[in-house]
This record gives C-alpha cells, sequence and structure tokens, in this order.
C-alpha cells in the first residue's frame, strides 16, 4: 500500500480495517477517483454488504481487500495484518461461477484443498478419503448431493452456483468475498440460495463482505449495510440490519422489511440527485 505518513502493520481488533483508503487512476488531468478516501471496519464473524449504482467502487472495496489492487493512498488491514504482509485464507464467488469445465463438480469444489496451507500439505494422502468425504458432505448441504461425478456444463446455472459456493467455504475461510453471485440467476432459484448461504454462514461463520445491487438481498443476508455513492465513489451509510436470523423469504414481505430497502433506495437516489446538480 501507498501512503504518504508513517504506517503501521498491524491491527487486531478487525478481519477487516481499510483506513482513509484512496484509489485513483491515471495522473494529471486524466486522474479519475475510483475511491474517495473511505474507511471501513468489519468485525470477525460479520455480514457486510456493500450496495450502491454501477461505478460507486463496490467492486474496488473488494479487490482491495482481496489484495488484487492496491491503494493510492491510506492502509488495507486484513486479519490483522496489511494486505501482503502475510497469507490470510480467503474465500471468493463471482457473478459467473467460473467452475473449471474439465474438471467434475467434485474435484472443482476440491480444488482449494489442492493449493491452499495447510490443506495442500495432505492433499495426496487425504484426497481419496477424508478430503472426498469433507466435499461430498458440502455438496449434499448445498442440496447437490449426488452430483459430484457430473461436470458443470451439465448443471443449471443455479446448480453451478450451488457449487461455486461450496468451493469457496471448503477450506474454511478466514473471510468470504462475494461479487454479486446471485445476480445472474432467476428471481426464485436466488431465494434458494440466499436461504443457503444464510444457513452455511450460521454453520460456520465466517466473516463476508457482499457486493450486490439487490436491496432485498443485502437485507436478508447481511448484519450490516454500507451505502456508496458513485462519482467519487465513497460509503455514505453504514447502519446494522435488525432482523432475526434465521430469516425467511417471508419476512421480505414484512413492513419494517419494506421500509428499510426503501430508505436504501431513497439514500442511493437522493445521493445520485446530489452528483448530477454539482456536476
Amino acid at each position: 500500500m501507498h501512503g504518504n505518513l508513517a504506517k503501521p502493520t498491524s491491527r487486531v481488533d478487525n478481519v477487516i480495517d481499510l483506513e482513509k483508503v484512496h484509489v485513483a487512476f491515471g495522473e494529471g488531468k486524466n486522474q479519475v477517483t475510483a475511491l474517495a478516501e473511505t474507511s471501513l471496519r468489519i468485525d470477525h464473524g460479520e455480514f457486510v454488504a456493500l450496495v450502491g449504482p454501477s461505478g460507486c467502487g463496490k467492486s474496488t472495496i473488494l479487490k482491495l481487500v482481496a489484495g488484487t489492487l492496491a491503494a493510492t493512498q491510506g492502509h488495507v488491514f486484513v486479519a490483522g495484518r496489511e494486505v501482503g504482509a502475510s497469507p490470510v485464507r480467503i474465500g471468493m464467488a463471482f457473478q459467473n461461477p467460473t467452475l473449471l469445465p474439465w474438471l467434475n463438480v467434485r474435484d472443482n469444489v476440491m480444488l482449494p484443498l489442492k493449493i491452499v496451507p495447510p490443506f495442500k500439505q495432505a492433499f495426496s494422502e487425504k484426497r481419496k478419503t477424508e478430503y472426498r468425504d469433507r466435499v461430498e458432505a458440502s455438496l449434499t448441504q448445498v442440496g447437490l448431493g449426488g452430483f459430484g461425478d457430473k461436470f458443470p456444463w451439465q448443471l443449471s446455472g443455479g446448480m453451478q452456483q450451488r457449487a461455486s459456493l461450496c468451493r469457496a467455504l471448503i477450506h474454511d475461510p478466514t473471510l468470504l468475498l462475494l461479487d454479486e453471485p446471485f445476480g445472474a440467476l432467476d428471481q426464485f432459484t436466488r431465494e434458494e440460495l440466499w436461504e443457503i448461504m444464510q444457513n452455511l454462514w450460521i454453520e460456520k461463520r465466517p466473516t463476508v463482505l457482499l457486493v450486490t445491487h439487490d436491496l432485498k438481498e443485502a437485507a436478508y443476508l447481511a448484519s450490516r449495510i454500507c451505502v456508496m455513492q458513485a462519482r467519487p465513489g465513497r460509503i455514505i451509510e453504514d447502519s446494522a440490519v435488525p432482523f432475526a436470523r434465521p430469516r425467511t423469504i417471508n419476512v421480505s414481505f414484512e413492513p419494517d422489511f419494506v421500509l428499510l430497502t426503501q430508505r436504501l433506495r431513497e439514500r442511493i437516489v437522493a445521493a445520485r440527485a446530489i452528483q448530477e446538480v454539482a456536476s
């Protein structure tokens, strides 16, 4: 990470700690601010959703946390250490499942056990016993029991995304990063996967950072929702979601739930209107 001030090298209180982070691309007159100065802290086991219009910096924050993008200024800490200082076990799922077409579902899900410490050290010994059992149990949990020998092209989009969630969680990550993993699915399949994702989170309690355009999805899944505005991207609201777990889809029709999603929508629309006037 870059910055003008002397920087600390560790944090112990949060899984994610963005400290006055700024991201810009280009130089001089051609410089574009992707993310204005932003701070964000996410504690162990929290499920935080980032919502906002396209171009507001949601995916930029996700890339900062994943370590695939460097901040222009400020510091990014993950699991107590600045990004790059030490390895952090991370799981990721995207809008497209990104399953390898030449591997069957079981081997796709098993991939992190092959490449991520400490599992990879025992992969040769356990791939046909303990690791296979681990994968089969995970597939059964998401409704894919008996599909381990199938290839991705033999599955529906929703089934592929279930396998993708299994792969993201199979190595017990400290942190799970979700980049609109349900956005390409139909509404009914999406709601089924919300329930599955909630159940996986309740059981395993990873820290989750979800990027989504779907306010209903954010309110169903998240413990906190951070609203972002575009041009320049920044967090303009950070609020807790008050609904008890486990949540069912029926909660999304209750007045308090509808009021929450409507308030979030109005916050985003109002910010966009202010930006248009300013420009």
